[in-house]
C-alpha cells in the first residue's frame, strides 16, 4: 500500500516541481521582457523595481502570479496598474514547461524549456517593440547549435556530429530563406503610393517624445516606416507648413534622419525646429518591408533547434496564422491597413505547434491525402 501510494505521488511531486521552476523562469522572462529592447542590464539593478516610480520590489510583493493578485494587479508604492502581461507570462511559462515535461521528460526537457522561454520572451518584445533583440536570436542560434551537438537525439540523430550537421542545416535554411524573401518583398512591395483624389492631410507631430505620423486618418509611429538607412518617405506638397511657416509647394523627402524641402534640410534629433509639420499631400510614397530582419535571425534560431523540416513547419503554420490574424484585425481595427503587424509571435506559435504535434499534423495530412482514416493527435516522441 505505501510503495503503491509513492509510485502515485512521486509524479506528481514532480510535475510540482515543474511548475514551480516554470514560475520562476517565467518571472525572469518578464524581467528580460521589459530591460532586453530598453537596453538595460539584466544584472543591475539585480532587484525588481517598479518601471513608474522606481520602488525596488520587496521578494514578498515578487511572487509570480501570487503577487500579483494578492496587490489587485497594482504598484504597492504609486498605485499604477500592473500589466497582465506578468502573470500571463508566468502562467504560459509554468504550462508549457510541464506540457514539455509530460512529452519528453529527460534528457530532452531543458531543451525544450530553454527554447520555450526564448519563444515567450521574443513573442511579447516583438508584440511590444516590434522587434527581436540579437541576444535572444543570435544567441538561440548558438544555443541550438550547442545544444544539438550534446543531445543529438534531439533533431533524431545517433552521433554528435550529425545533430551538429542538422542544427547548423536548419539554422542555414532557415536564415537565407526569409532572407530572400525579405529581399524579394522589398523590390517586389517596397513602395507603397498614394495617389488621392483631393489633398489629403499629412502631419509629423510629437506625441510622449515620439514622432507620429498621421495621413488621413491614419497614425503611426514616423520611424516605423524606416527599417533601412536608405528608406525614405516621399511627398509632393501642395502646401506646406513648418512650426507656422508656410512654404508653399514642392517635394519633401523625410528620412530616418533629416527631413529636406528644396534647400532647407532639418534633423529629426532637433524636432524643436521642425514640429509641428503640417502639409497638403497630392501623392506620397511610403517605403515598407515584408518583414523586420529580427524575424530572419529569428526563423535561423527557429531552425537550429527545430531541424530544417520544423523550420519549414514552423514558417508556414506562422505565415498562415498571422496571415489570418492580420486579416481580422484589418477588418476590426480602422487604420491598420499598411501598419506593420510583428511576425515573430506567429512563427513562435508555428515552433511551438511542432514541438508538440507537427510530426503528428504531417502523418494526418499525409493519411488524409491518401484516403486512410484519421487519428487523434498526440505529443508522443520528440520532432524530427
Amino acid at each position: 500500500m505505501s510503495a503503491a501510494f509513492s509510485c502515485t505521488l512521486i509524479p506528481w511531486v514532480s510535475r510540482f516541481c515543474v511548475c514551480l521552476l516554470g514560475l520562476v523562469t517565467g518571472s525572469f522572462l518578464n524581467a528580460v521582457i521589459h530591460r532586453l529592447p530598453r537596453g538595460m542590464s539584466l544584472l543591475h539593478p539585480r532587484r525588481s523595481f517598479c518601471p513608474d516610480c522606481g520602488k525596488t520590489i520587496p521578494w514578498y510583493e515578487n511572487l509570480p502570479v501570487a503577487s500579483w493578485v494578492f496587490l489587485r494587479g497594482r504598484c504597492s508604492g504609486c498605485s499604477m496598474p500592473i500589466t497582465i502581461r506578468y502573470p500571463l507570462v508566468e502562467l504560459l511559462s509554468a504550462g508549457f514547461y510541464l506540457l514539455v515535461w509530460d512529452s519528453f521528460g529527460l534528457p530532452l526537457a531543458p531543451v525544450f524549456w530553454l527554447f520555450f522561454s526564448l519563444l515567450l520572451s521574443s513573442t511579447f518584445i516583438d508584440l511590444e517593440h516590434l522587434i527581436i533583440p540579437d541576444e535572444i536570436t543570435i544567441g538561440g542560434i548558438a544555443a541550438g547549435l550547442l545544444c544539438s551537438t550534446l543531445l543529438p537525439e534531439l533533431l533524431g540523430n545517433a552521433v554528435w556530429w550529425q545533430g551538429l550537421l542538422s542544427s547548423l542545416l536548419g539554422a542555414t535554411a532557415g536564415f537565407f530563406l526569409l532572407w530572400g524573401v525579405v529581399e524579394i518583398g522589398k523590390i517586389a512591395f517596397g513602395r507603397r503610393k498614394i495617389t488621392p483624389e483631393c489633398a489629403m492631410s499629412f502631419e509629423i507631430t510629437s506625441s510622449d517624445g515620439e514622432l507620429m505620423l498621421t495621413i488621413g486618418e491614419e497614425t503611426m509611429p514616423l520611424l516605423e516606416l524606416f527599417y533601412r538607412p536608405s528608406d525614405s518617405l516621399e511627398v509632393w506638397c501642395e502646401w506646406l507648413d513648418i512650426r507656422g511657416e508656410m512654404l508653399g509647394e514642392g517635394r519633401l523627402f523625410v528620412g530616418s534622419g533629416s527631413v529636406r524641402f528644396g534647400e532647407r534640410v532639418w534633423q529629426l534629433d532637433e524636432p524643436d525646429q521642425l514640429i509641428p509639420m503640417r502639409a497638403g499631400a497630392i501623392r506620397l510614397i511610403l517605403p515598407r518591408e515584408a518583414m523586420g530582419f529580427g524575424d530572419v535571425k529569428f526563423l535561423a534560431c527557429i531552425g537550429a533547434f527545430l531541424g530544417w523540416k520544423g523550420m519549414l513547419f514552423s514558417l508556414f503554420a506562422g505565415s498562415l496564422i498571422g496571415a489570418l490574424c492580420g486579416l481580422v484585425m484589418i477588418a476590426i481595427v480602422p487604420g491598420r491597413a499598411g501598419s506593420r503587424i510583428p511576425f515573430g509571435p506567429y512563427l513562435a506559435l508555428g515552433a511551438a505547434f511542432w514541438v508538440f504535434w507537427g510530426v503528428r499534423i504531417l502523418d494526418f495530412y499525409m493519411a488524409w491525402a491518401a484516403g486512410e482514416n484519421s487519428f487523434f493527435l498526440s505529443p508522443t516522441h520528440p520532432p524530427m
